[in-house]
């Protein structure tokens, strides 16, 4: 007789299906499950250990490739950046982590299924799962097929708390450029709600533009996306 997989649709939106399904069910199997359900294998804990050094791998190798320019400690940076906890949470709700997990019964009466913590625990335990399933390649797929993209979407965000003024400075004054010249050339919108378009100049040239509801976000902005471009010219 058949049995449906329940975590297939999981799967389809991972890109893979697993051999060995109740790897799958482990790394959704939150702590306090195990804790109220005596015939519970396990939980997530130690998968979660692995996929998070998978992550850090995958991310490392990514950025590696995609900004030759990067010196180790920026792109150390960007590395945890990219791998932190919100986002590792928000690609969990992306891909309904949440509906598919196992929870203990004060756990998911206190909203467990959407709290950022155990989305991004749920997020990593998934990629060991996949490791220990399928290997290497299998979670190099999943990565660029389904984390990679939110990831990059959500770039902004994982940019954010790093300063990027300060970077874009740091980044001109290693390479013997100008200071940064940021000005606003667009205002928009009524006072309440006004939006600020900005264009940071380097060396005369036009480095990179932002767009915020304040002039400080929108320079934020215009910076990061100039450090981007000077580091890949290319892109």
């Amino acid at each position: 007789m058949f049995r449906r997989r329940p975590y297939r649709d999981l799967e389809r939106r991972l890109g893979y299906r697993f051999r060995n399904e109740s790897l799958l069910e482990t790394a959704l199997t939150h702590p306090s499950y195990r804790h109220e359900s005596p015939s519970a294998e396990g939980d997530n804990q130690r998968l979660e250990f692995l996929g998070d050094a998978a992550l850090a791998l995958l991310s490392a190798a990514w950025l590696y490739a995609q900004h030759p320019g990067l010196s180790e400690g920026e792109l150390t940076r960007l590395r945890a950046n990219m791998t932190r906890a919100h986002v590792l949470a928000e690609i969990g709700r992306e891909i309904g982590v949440g509906s598919f997990l196992r929870l203990g019964k004060g756990e998911a009466k206190t909203g467990g299924q959407q709290r950022a913590k155990v989305l991004e625990d749920t997020v990593e335990a998934i990629i060991g799962a996949a490791f220990i399933d399928g290997g290497f390649r299998v979670v190099e797929r999943i990565f660029r097929r389904c984390l990679l993209p939110a990831m990059q979407k959500m770039q902004p965000r994982w940019d954010a708390g790093e300063n990027p003024k300060g970077r874009l400075l740091e980044y001109c004054q290693k390479h013997g450029l100008a200071v940064p010249v940021y000005e606003v050339v667009e205002a928009r919108g009524p006072m309440h709600q006004r939006e600020f378009s900005v264009e940071v100049r380097v060396n005369g040239r036009i480095a990179g533009r932002g767009e915020g509801r304040s002039k400080k976000l929108a320079e934020q902005a215009a910076a990061a996306a100039a450090v981007r471009l000077l580091a890949n010219p290319q892109t």
